[in-house]
């Protein structure tokens, strides 16, 4: 086998302006990084694959970022690391409860299934919503973090037995699924050509007395991975970016459950031949702390937020292969229009704190923040287009 050597990326450091450190979230970042060090060293050969890296900084039960008890969401806390589209403003969940009510007609249920639901934002908004519809909903979360979970708990009690929390994928499902930034958060593959045209994938190494304890490292790629890449993007040394599998498989996966309807995937992403652009060179990996966005991974461990955008076209073809139709793709912005933005806001000129309220829309509408970055994809099962979010602006031929 071959050793594994350093990667020619530069060693990781804090970047300049981020907040101190509190002494709990201290305590924290050195207790995950003894973990990652007890991996690296459980190693043959001392390299920690960096898909294995982001899976435990992020989802390590009880350490990872996801899984111990930080405070992630939140737009006016300090502890806060980024805030989601839904906790802007309940006119998210508002609009999304039409395009939602479409497919639960389709496929005769009231069942909606949510995954990762943050704080609960968009299950406040979409539930009433819908039961102003009429529908009598049954909204199933599946949540990971038990922090969470007690927070969704606290924030949902109003509406009772009408939102259930499970504890692992269900075996059969039919209603509606919606995953708001989930697979941005799922572990990716990073990978990079050297200067000869060799593919190499990236890790880590442990580097004694350097904070933080880590440092880069890659070894030549496996088959696998050299036909995945190949089959997606031609050579160009010195270029790196990632694949998510993990997404990948998770969206395969969702033909062996969903058995009738839609499911409903918001994130910020491209299509592939935008996602593998040549001036793409260093890929899309970004990390979240305090609301300070950076691209170093290898610091903050356990305390900050590791994501990488999504290739919309893997994710469609996943879904294919897992024997599901793909519905629809198209911009945040255009999604939120078709789907009765502009009706929505026209009954709620005359509310209080409708400028705040168009203020926050006007940041999810705006081609220069997240109008344009955001997507939406829709997949399923025994529903037929088109659905309400994608009849105008529909980009699927673009995937």
């Amino acid at each position: 086998m071959t050793q594994p050597r350093l990667a020619p990326v530069p060693p990781p450091e804090m970047p300049s302006g981020l907040p101190p450190l509190d002494a709990g979230s201290a305590e924290h970042n050195r207790r995950v990084e003894q973990h990652l060090l007890d991996r690296i060293q459980a190693s043959s050969d001392g390299f920690l694959p960096f898909e294995a890296w982001m899976a435990d900084a992020l989802h390590a039960p009880g350490l990872g970022y996801y899984t111990a008890g930080n405070t992630k969401f939140g737009s006016h806390t300090p502890t806060g690391d980024f805030t989601t589209a839904p906790e802007m403003t309940p006119v998210v969940g508002q609009v999304l409860a039409r395009q939602v009510a479409q497919v639960l007609d389709a496929a005769g249920t009231a069942n909606v299934l949510e995954f990762g639901a943050g704080t609960g934002a968009l299950a406040a908004s979409v539930i009433p919503a819908l039961q102003e519809l009429g529908i009598d909903v049954r909204y199933f979360i599946l949540e990971i973090s038990a922090d969470l979970v007690e927070r969704q708990k606290e924030r949902l009690a109003p509406y009772g037995t009408a939102v259930q929390w499970l504890d692992a994928l269900p075996d059969s499902f039919e209603g509606c699924v919606l995953a708001n930034e989930v697979l941005d958060a799922m572990p990716a593959v990073l990978f990079r050509w050297d200067e000869s045209g060799t593919l190499m994938e990236l890790g880590v190494q442990a580097h004694s007395g350097a904070t933080p304890p880590f440092q880069w490292a890659e070894r030549p790629a496996g088959d696998w991975l050299r036909s995945i890449v190949d089959a997606r993007m031609p050579p160009l040394p010195g270029y790196r970016s990632e694949l998510n599998l993990h997404a990948e498989a998770w969206m395969r996966g969702m033909g062996s459950w969903l058995k009738t309807g839609a499911a409903l995937l918001i994130d910020y992403g491209f299509p592939q031949r935008e996602y593998f652009h040549p001036q793409r060179n260093t890929g899309t990996l970004m990390c979240h702390f305090r609301h300070y966005s950076h691209a170093e991974p290898l610091v903050l461990a356990g305390v900050q937020d590791i994501t990488a955008h999504v290739d919309f076209t893997a994710m469609a073809d996943a879904a294919l292969e897992g024997g599901l139709d793909v519905l629809g793709y198209t911009s945040q912005a255009r999604f939120l229009l078709n789907a009765g933005l502009p009706e929505m806001l026209q009954g709620m000129m005359a509310l209080p704190g409708i400028q705040s309220t168009l203020s926050a829309v006007q940041k999810l509408v705006s081609e220069a923040e997240m109008g344009e970055l955001f997507k939406v994809l829709a997949v399923g099962r025994g529903i037929e287009p088109p659905l309400l979010g994608f009849t105008r602006g529909d980009r699927r031929d673009g995937l």
